[in-house]
């Protein structure tokens, strides 16, 4: 298996999976959100390309991200923007799934390989993989209970690690 293919094709899917889920939602800031993820996974292929190209290639991690979809929650919040579909819960739970996958494949990645760059740069993927999953578990809070949600002042912790 060529995991830099399997690799690309992983973050190929996720992007497509989070531009039709952006595309199905009539939520703004969540439109926003799942188009910031599709981004992101885009990155990561090109990221992934480059490594299979043996480019010397340099990544870190995405942290202004984080950021926007804080803004994004606390606009929602402010404009009581909780024009939800409750159905796509199953699809964000999905979602959360396969970004803790990707998450295990990188760190499975890192664990194997023997170049300290490359290694590096699973790391750092596996980071951002991470991260989806939380910004995954708010949205699924914020979907799934949308009022309380948004009264929760302690809605997101999407700058803790565990």
């Amino acid at each position: 298996m060529d995991i830099y293919k399997y690799a690309m094709q992983m973050e190929v899917d996720g992007r497509h999976f989070y531009l039709d889920l952006a595309e199905k939602t009539n939520n703004k800031g969540l439109k926003n959100i799942l188009t910031m993820m599709a981004d992101s996974e885009a990155k990561h292929y090109n990221v992934i390309l480059s490594m299979q190209r043996n480019d010397k290639t340099e990544f870190s991690p995405d942290t202004e991200v984080l950021t926007k979809v804080k803004n994004v929650f606390m606009r929602m919040k402010e404009e009581k923007d909780i024009d939800v579909d409750v159905s796509q819960v199953e699809f964000y739970k999905k979602a959360r799934e396969v970004e803790a996958d990707s998450e295990k494949f990188y760190l499975e990645r890192a664990d194997e390989e023997k170049d300290p760059h490359r290694k590096e740069i699973f790391l750092k993927l596996a980071e951002e993989e991470r991260n989806h999953c939380v910004l995954l578990e708010n949205i699924i809070g914020f979907v799934s209970q949308p009022d309380d949600w948004l009264e929760n002042a302690e809605w997101y912790h999407l700058d803790e690690k565990d």
